[in-house]
């Protein structure tokens, strides 16, 4: 990756993404490429933002919250308040991940509860004699 820059194409071919979603994210002041004409080529800096919007919508960050994230990086602190912003939101959103899979493994134990009671009372179904017809 020694490219000083990167075209569309080689963007959306390295990062799996679409020429639409760059767009998007660009439209979103998330992405800042260099423009000539109707080209668009992503700096070094572009593709360390993609990489953090990528693993941040990963992890069900907002693209607000990306976008706050990103904007602190330029604050001159050494991105001591980046850094400590994203820590307090990815601890928050770690202990919502947890409650969600909390709550899906009590519905899959519940589930399962439900499907053992249906196959005993079809088994029971199906070993009951049957009316005369």
């Amino acid at each position: 990756m020694d490219h000083k820059t990167m075209t569309i194409r080689e963007m959306c071919d390295t990062y799996e993404v679409t020429p639409r979603t760059l767009r998007f994210y660009e439209a979103k002041e998330l992405l800042f490429p260099i423009r000539e004409g109707q080209k668009r080529l992503f700096t070094k800096r572009d593709r360390a933002r993609l990489k953090l919007i990528l693993r941040g919508k990963r992890f069900g960050f907002s693209l607000e919250e990306i976008r706050q994230l990103l904007d602190l990086y330029d604050m001159g602190d050494q991105q001591h308040t980046q850094l400590a912003s994203t820590y307090e939101i990815a601890k928050q959103r770690l202990a919502d991940m947890v409650a969600q899979r909390d709550e899906l493994n009590e519905a899959i134990e519940d589930l399962k509860s439900q499907i053992k009671w249906g196959e005993k009372m079809l088994a029971s179904m199906n070993s009951a004699p049957k009316a005369a017809q």
